[in-house]
């Protein structure tokens, strides 16, 4: 959601899912969407590109990663 509120641009918005590997026929359409970023989050074109490791790569933390850490530490399993 963040990124997609980065991308201010259409022209912004296309060229960077394209370059995640989103396919032409929903990156282009979803891109000159007016909804909100919340709702673009929830897409085939953001979810094809953004994936959790892409994420990973980015440095974002995996909240749910960071849960089962803490409420499964490795001594008790």
């Amino acid at each position: 959601m963040c990124y997609w509120k980065r991308w201010r641009y259409v022209r912004t918005r296309v060229r960077n899912l394209l370059k995640m590997g989103a396919h032409p026929n929903v990156a282009i359409p979803m891109s000159f969407s007016r909804k909100g970023p919340w709702k673009c989050a929830r897409t085939l074109a953001t979810q094809t590109g953004m994936t959790n490791q892409w994420l990973k790569d980015q440095g974002l933390l995996y909240v749910k990663e960071l849960w089962v850490n803490i409420h499964y530490p490795t001594t008790v399993r």
